[in-house]
């Protein structure tokens, strides 16, 4: 891949109402619409992406279109239109892109979003755990019910009600994985909440990776470190120094975490579960 990678040492200070949109970053991030190139690891496969609107959403979903897999994404309402790209994109790797918006707070909510997407798919194979919410305070006082419940709602309930909705539907040599986060491993004091619904996501991808494996399913998370999304200025006060502290240098774009759920979605990962790959520019995951 030649993925831009200077753009986004020393960012520009800036910030954005929450949710966040991919065209007001600077720089636009890479999702790899010309940086990857797919080869042929997921023809006929079918996946299902939360978050899929931007971010490491949008860039799995890409990634996925380019191996040659049909996705459906999921995403909150008020990011249609950044939905929108991402559909345009994996259309133009020649691939089917169901747009499902959907607040996943509930578990009317997912067993709808499952409904819909193994309708329009004709089944799943593939289902990536990835919508996460997050916002930085100053301390326990400072995070109010509504935050936690969202935090908890959006992070960790979504993986239980999607999850045990699509059951019914993985069949043997299907894949589960979800997003966790460096936040698991090193958590800052500003998101308290967050990256303890990080550490549940892995503690989550254990148990289930025991427990559906003897059907032949395998469940693994990947674990970023600071990477470039609209979660970044929409939610923390400052991305100035943004990712400046890995042993790399600098944080990393969103294609470069997606090639991580390529990997794991794919036959070359077939003797993978239960396992946390982390995706940190050098930041350690134990």
């Amino acid at each position: 891949m030649n993925v831009d990678t200077e753009s986004i040492k020393n960012l520009p200070e800036q910030s954005q109402e929450w949710p966040g949109r991919t065209d007001q970053m600077d720089p636009v991030p890479d999702h790899g619409e010309e940086s990857y190139r797919g080869r042929e690891r997921l023809v006929g496969k079918k996946a299902l992406i939360t978050g899929g609107d931007s971010g490491i959403g949008r860039a799995t979903a890409i990634a996925f279109a380019k191996e040659g897999a049909d996705v459906a994404i999921a995403y909150l309402p008020q990011e249609q239109d950044d939905a929108e790209e991402t559909r345009k994109q994996v259309e133009a790797a020649g691939r089917t892109c169901v747009l499902c918006p959907t607040d996943q707070r509930t578990e009317q909510a997912n067993i709808e979003l499952a409904e819909k997407a193994v309708k329009e798919l004709g089944g799943i194979d593939i289902l990536v755990n990835n919508a996460g919410y997050q916002m930085a305070q100053d301390g326990l006082a400072k995070i109010s019910d509504e935050q936690l419940r969202r935090t908890y709602e959006t992070n960790i309930f979504s993986i239980f009600f999607l999850t045990k909705a699509l059951l019914p539907h993985l069949k043997e040599g299907a894949s589960v994985i979800n997003c966790a986060s460096i936040q698991a491993f090193q958590p800052s004091e500003t998101l308290l909440d967050y990256a303890s619904t990080k550490a549940a996501i892995n503690n989550a991808t254990v148990n289930l990776a025991a427990e559906l494996g003897p059907r032949g399913i395998r469940v693994n998370a990947v674990a970023p470190g600071p990477i470039w999304t609209p979660l970044q200025p929409s939610t923390k006060p400052s991305v100035k120094d943004f990712g400046m502290n890995t042993p790399l240098g600098r944080p990393g774009q969103p294609i470069e975490v997606a090639t991580a759920f390529v990997y794991l979605a794919s036959d070359e990962a077939s003797y993978v579960s239960g396992t946390v790959l982390g995706v940190t520019g050098g930041k350690p995951v134990f």
